[in-house]
């Protein structure tokens, strides 16, 4: 067995590992990083198929799917005895922004303005994946200005503030994430050549890898470098999704094709997923 073999065996023993296994989670993942840029829509058998891989049942995707579109994210269709599912136009929009953060290739630039949104009432974390951070009560704080793609029910205000006072970088709980970003290069960094693994291993690592990175880089708040430290450590991890992605996407890509999902709709979308055509030395 190859290194890499042996690390996604590590992997996938880690994530059933990690308490109870949110399956309806991994779902997303897949959704969001192989079957939106096919035309958003899957047979189940596929989607049973692709979690497989991950040594998960068949009747546990089928639950989580029940969740799912119980939810709105996504709806089912028949085709005769076949079930596809497909996203829902909310599912869609909720996926466009955390999409830009996850594949970012580099750190942000600043305008210098900033974002304030009021809510009427506590709704848990929603904003979270939005990158703002908790002020208190229900106002929360994003960098940037730019307020497209957020709920509707929020008092929104931007415009540029004063220069950020040091003691407030602590709001961002940065040590937190930076904590997280270690971990995470701890994790990956052994995987080894995921160009040698089998489409199905490659299919299988790369979902593992996006739904590791995401989990992480949607409760960053995506400070720009400017208010960053110098050698974030986010930065590091960044660089390795990005090369560990290249390395995986045409086995996985082969495992698509060979799955009858249709062909991309944009071929060059895929290509700007972490700028994976640039020199990934860079």
């Amino acid at each position: 067995m190859s290194s890499s073999g042996s690390e996604l065996d590590r992997h996938i023993a880690r994530l059933h590992g990690n308490g109870r296994l949110r399956v309806w989670s991994l779902i997303i993942t897949f959704f969001g990083d192989a079957v939106a840029l096919r035309g958003g829509r899957v047979a189940l058998s596929t989607l049973q198929d692709a979690m497989g891989l991950l040594d998960i049942e068949p009747g546990a995707v089928r639950t989580a799917l029940s969740r799912l579109a119980g939810e709105g994210w996504v709806e089912r269709e028949r085709e005769g005895r076949l079930s596809f599912y497909k996203l829902t136009d909310q599912g869609r929009a909720t996926f466009d922004e955390p999409t830009k953060r996850i594949y970012a290739s580099a750190g942000s630039d600043w305008d210098g303005e900033w974002t304030v949104a009021i809510e009427a009432q506590d709704t848990s974390n929603r904003l979270g994946e939005h990158g703002f951070i908790t002020l208190g009560g229900k106002a929360w704080l994003r960098v940037g200005g730019d307020a497209s793609g957020l709920p509707d029910d929020l008092l929104v205000i931007s415009g540029t503030g004063s220069d950020l006072p040091t003691p407030l970088l602590s709001l961002w709980k940065l040590d937190d994430h930076a904590a997280h970003y270690t971990d995470f290069i701890t994790n990956w960094q052994a995987f080894g050549a995921p160009e040698n693994l089998s489409p199905g291993d490659a299919m299988a690592a790369r979902t593992l890898l996006l739904h590791d990175w995401r989990r992480i880089v949607l409760r960053d708040p995506a400070l720009p470098d400017v208010l960053l430290p110098a050698g974030w450590i986010g930065h590091k991890a960044r660089k390795l999704v990005r090369q560990t992605y290249h390395g995986l996407l045409q086995g996985s890509e082969n495992w698509l094709n060979d799955n009858g999902l249709p062909a991309q709709t944009d071929p060059g979308a895929l290509e700007q997923r972490f700028n994976v055509l640039r020199n990934i030395a860079n």
